[in-house]
């Protein structure tokens, strides 16, 4: 069926917008004002700010704090309706799609926006081992399991006396990798510390498992360098030139050697959302649309493609897949129905690039600033910079007073209230079976060969002589 709205009665244009992220959202607002009909169309109610998904993840912010109800953000625009709903095919000619539910949806434009997900390099079945972070359902996850490798490890010392070893091991050196690495630490040494009676939270091990020779390689090698002190100073161990070749309950596997972990966490690659391939235009190895310099696939004008799905270059390198791009594609996309609607020229797309930035731990971080002015930071400077500007793009005013107020509280107190844990009390790979090693591989990274790194009480019970009596 096709599913009737209120646009059939104003014969208005109809601007589709799906996905209801940086992107999408964007777009939309920027349409706000335009002699058009706005529906926009996501599987999830709200938006989520996913560069601070990772303090979900780690239990500094609550879910609440970093996203917003897409319906709340453009209740404003009175041409906008909201749809809970997910693409799942596509009609160009007919220009339609097909939605879940059944329904089909025509439109005279539409926008493409809906990001990417995890990419496991052929191997889906390490997914299930090895979350990553996209969506704020990752971040519970990722919750779940680093606060129940502890829960669990107090009750075993508890219980036997011992405990299995707490190595959170994190794949990816990029962004997310250095992120997740940097706050496992910190409430490791800060947030944990006081909380349990039989372990030490402090002695947990955090490696950080990169392919290629440095960390953010995206970012200027000095402040790669300066990354890598400022994880060493909190404690985690870096290794480069590691490619994970395989990823099992309890150990990963990389350069040939096992890596055991109670915790695996996924920071290597991403792909485009599937619709990218759904709609038969030419697409990258991972699944991203080549669009031209208006965002169009050759041969749709119709349709623009926005975001983590669009491949797009500039000065002959593709625009990153991150927030900014997406938020001025969006922008640009709106841009350009608005010139068809006043018969003007479409305008090509510029990337205006004001730089990267990426959070270590407390105090620590590394910016790349190109705006207001050009600036390479590191430590405080570049924390202080990275707060400031993560709160200006909050949205809403509630989330910006809840997440500095929250960060206020943690940074002075040493505490963080949203150490919840929901769902399953198990762990992939608990309990830890040391005798359980491949020896195909080498073990040089087993942790209970480095007695002096070990955690205390983790050492197997000496044997009782009245049983070698017997």
């Amino acid at each position: 069926m096709v599913l009737e709205t209120r646009h059939d009665i104003r014969h208005r244009p109809r601007v589709l917008i799906v996905g209801g992220g940086f992107a999408g959202t964007h777009a939309a607002q920027a349409l706000g004002r335009q002699p058009v009909d706005v529906t926009i169309v996501d599987r999830r109610n709200h938006f989520t700010f996913q560069p601070l998904l990772y303090q979900v993840a780690l239990a500094v912010l609550s879910p609440a704090d970093i996203a917003s109800p897409i319906r709340t953000i453009l209740r404003g625009n009175s041409n906008t309706e909201v749809l809970m709903d997910e693409v799942v095919g596509f009609d160009l000619a007919q220009r339609k799609v097909r939605l879940h539910s059944g329904a089909s949806m025509p439109y005279d434009y539409l926008i493409l926006a809906t990001g990417a997900t995890h990419s496991y390099f052929g191997h889906s079945e390490w997914a299930a081992t090895a979350p990553g972070l996209k969506t704020v359902e990752d971040a519970i996850e990722i919750r779940r399991r680093v606060l129940l490798a502890f829960e669990l490890a107090e009750r075993r010392k508890l219980e036997t006396g011992s405990h299995p070893p707490l190595n959170f091991v994190v794949v990816g050196g990029g962004p997310t990798g250095v992120e997740l690495a940097g706050a496992i630490c910190d409430i490791t040494r800060y947030y944990l510390r006081r909380d349990f009676r039989h372990i030490d939270p402090a002695k947990a091990r955090v490696l950080l498992v990169e392919g290629g020779p440095r960390l953010l390689p995206s970012y200027p090698e000095h402040l790669s360098v300066k990354a890598g002190q400022q994880l060493a100073e909190l404690g985690v161990e870096i290794h480069n030139h590691m490619t994970v070749s395989d990823v099992q309950p309890g150990y990963v596997i990389a350069a040939g050697q096992r890596i055991d972990s109670v915790c695996t966490l996924w920071a290597a690659g991403v792909q485009a959302s599937p619709l990218g391939k759904m709609i038969g235009v030419p697409t990258d190895k991972r699944g991203c649309v080549h669009v031209n310099a208006t965002l169009n696939p050759e041969g749709h004008p119709e349709i623009f493609v926005c975001g983590d799905l669009a491949h797009f270059e500039q000065n002959g390198k593709q625009v990153p897949g991150v927030a900014q791009p997406a938020m001025q594609m969006g922008d640009h996309a709106a841009r350009m129905i608005a010139a068809d609607l006043n018969n003007q020229p479409r305008p090509a797309f510029r990337y205006f690039d004001k730089g990267d930035m990426a959070t270590i731990g407390r105090m620590a971080a590394v910016a790349d600033v190109k705006w207001p002015f050009r600036a390479e930071l590191s430590g405080f400077p570049a924390w202080a910079a990275w707060l400031l500007v993560h709160i200006y793009f909050l949205i809403g005013f509630r989330n910006r007073l809840a997440v500095l107020s929250q960060w206020v509280w943690n940074y002075f107190t040493f505490s963080s209230g949203v150490r919840l844990i929901y769902g399953s009390q198990s762990l992939p790979g608990w309990p830890h079976q040391p005798g359980a090693e491949d020896p195909a591989v080498t073990p040089s990274l087993d942790p209970t060969a480095r007695d002096a790194r070990a955690t205390p009480g983790t050492e197997a019970p000496p044997p009782d002589p009245r049983a070698a009596a017997d």
